[in-house]
């Protein structure tokens, strides 16, 4: 179902709510969810209470992420990918970054409601996860948000990025598998996405291989693979494949979900699997000491009472920046 943001409700407690999420209440979920995406320091000391209370309920989901760009069919396609992994029997939890507007810092969400059947179905779970303009904000609260949806009993969790920026390499911190989709029949394929991306990804897959367009995406597909070869693997035991799919078509995406759970038996069995998540906790902590220092600095009434003038004397050129940001955190006793 897709998710609306819904209020903390006064008197519940961190058990109330730990109860609540492990039994897949989904109006506590998304209460727990608010929380975690509160900057109120009273949601957010309650919110890291829950999640100590329930990280032994996490970890076990797949994590998936997938990027590409505006276009591509991505919301289609995890649409049909998650109604087929439903039928089989799992619950599917979708977070969808969502590029949070610096000038009205809202939040565009109209992507998101394309993924209607899974959107509607009782095993599925939909949720924008802004970014507050910040890459900082998609490590803290998409990261916190997985936790939850893990400990409230989704087996598998998609994290669909907005295809441009630098989120996708964000997200790819923060998953097992990282897909990326592309497209044929656009010119030169491989100018269509960044060497970057291209080799940080676990598995490209060429969407909307249908109708007329199989041949194109058969061709572009041969070409990754080509790029493919002679770019090192991220890990000695995966070489990642190059498919063809159509979201739209439901074509592919049994092959594809195979692939994924192929690399995860691979990584688990090479122990890659728990290096990386190893790793990902530490990323997690380091983007929280982060998060939570620069909370610190505003919070300041020493650097609030400055920092009018320190940015006034930065805009009008009378302050070097560096000596900007060293004023600042001497006011704060660094």
């Amino acid at each position: 179902m897709l998710d609306r943001a819904t209020p903390p409700r006064a008197g519940m407690t961190v058990a109330d709510y730990a109860a609540g999420v492990r039994a897949g209440d989904r109006a506590t979920l998304a209460r727990a969810i608010t929380l975690v995406e509160s900057t109120k320091p009273e949601h957010r000391r309650i919110a890291q209470e829950l999640l100590q209370e329930l990280l032994p309920s996490t970890g076990n989901a797949i994590r998936l992420g997938v990027t590409g760009v505006p276009g591509v069919g991505k919301s289609t396609t995890i649409d049909q990918l998650g109604i087929n992994l439903i039928e089989a029997g799992h619950k599917v939890a979708v977070l969808a970054v969502d590029p949070t507007s610096k000038r009205t810092g809202g939040s565009i969400l109209g992507d998101k409601t394309r993924m209607t059947r899974l959107s509607q179905s009782p095993a599925g779970f939909i949720r924008p996860s802004p970014t507050s303009g910040t890459l900082g904000g998609v490590a803290r609260k998409t990261r916190e948000t997985m936790a939850l949806v893990e400990a409230a009993g989704f087996d598998v969790v998609i994290v669909e990025t907005v295809g441009v920026g630098q989120s996708e390499t964000t997200v790819a911190d923060m998953v097992d598998f990282f897909l990326v989709l592309l497209l044929a029949g656009g010119g030169d394929d491989l100018q269509g996405i960044k060497k970057g991306i291209i080799e940080i990804a676990d598995m490209i897959a060429i969407n909307k291989a249908d109708g007329d367009n199989v041949v194109r995406a058969g061709a572009a597909a041969a070409e990754y693979r080509s790029a493919l070869s002679i770019l090192t693997p991220a890990n000695a035991t995966w070489k990642p494949p190059v498919v063809t799919i159509s979201g739209r078509g439901n074509i592919g995406l049994d092959d594809l979900w195979t692939r994924i759970e192929e690399h995860r038996r691979v990584t688990l069995a090479s122990g890659e699997h728990a290096e990386r998540r190893r790793s990902q906790a530490l990323s997690w902590m380091q983007s929280l000491l982060e998060d939570r220092l620069m909370s610190v600095l505003r919070e300041s009434p020493r650097v609030a009472e400055a920092l009018p003038g320190i940015e006034a004397d930065v805009r009008e050129g009378r302050l070097l920046p560096t000596l900007a940001v060293d004023r600042i955190l001497g006011l704060m006793g660094f």
